[in-house]
């Protein structure tokens, strides 16, 4: 059975029919727009104004479906992905033109000695930070009190769980410095160690 089959009173049915048009209106709008579909809430929401209302930087975008915790300042021109835990609990600042992809986890806390101690130390908390211009792939989960330096590439599913200065590649779990990145007025390279 199909949900529309569910319901009984015609006011639910009218009030489904018209949020299934709307949602694929704004469905087909994000299709031409970005080439891509969304959840209904992702096309409700505006990334840009939830982004602004967080006091995040101008032209900065992060989705609905990411949670935002304690006290989190976010540069301007940063995408923030679907799926994100952007935890400031402890304190989080990320730069300017950062990338933060789809299921990102960066922490600022862990409750590890909290709950090992049933509950008589406090929870552990670091602020972290990500510099300017990073691009941090899908699924990377940064622990608390790491600094990532300016111009640095996380691969997809690292565990950064210490600092690194700019212009790293970093890859694994834990993650390791395998290059850097090299930035010049005419281009971008990559030098793998």
């Amino acid at each position: 059975m199909n949900r529309r089959e569910s319901l009984k009173d015609p006011d639910d049915l009218e009030f489904f029919d018209r949020i299934q048009k709307l949602h694929l209106s704004l469905d087909q709008e994000f299709l031409n727009q970005f080439q891509r579909s969304l959840p209904l809430n992702e096309v409700l929401i505006d990334r840009w104004e939830r982004a602004s209302r967080l006091g995040f930087g101008d032209q900065t975008s992060i989705y609905d479906s990411s949670l935002v915790l304690g006290n989190v300042q976010v540069g301007k021109s940063c995408w923030i992905g679907p799926f994100t835990v952007l935890d400031g609990s402890g304190g989080l600042s990320i730069g300017d033109h950062c990338t933060i992809s789809a299921g990102v986890h960066i922490y600022s806390h862990d409750n590890v000695i909290q709950t090992l101690s049933s509950g008589r130390f406090p929870i552990d908390r670091n602020p972290t930070t990500i510099g300017r211009n990073v691009y941090i792939a899908p699924n990377v989960v940064i622990a608390k009190g790491v600094n990532i330096g300016d111009c640095c590439v996380v691969g997809v599913g690292s565990f950064v769980n210490k600092s690194f200065d700019s212009n790293k590649i970093l890859v694994g779990q834990p993650a390791k410095c395998i290059g850097e990145v090299i930035v010049t007025d005419s281009s971008i390279d990559f030098k793998y160690f």
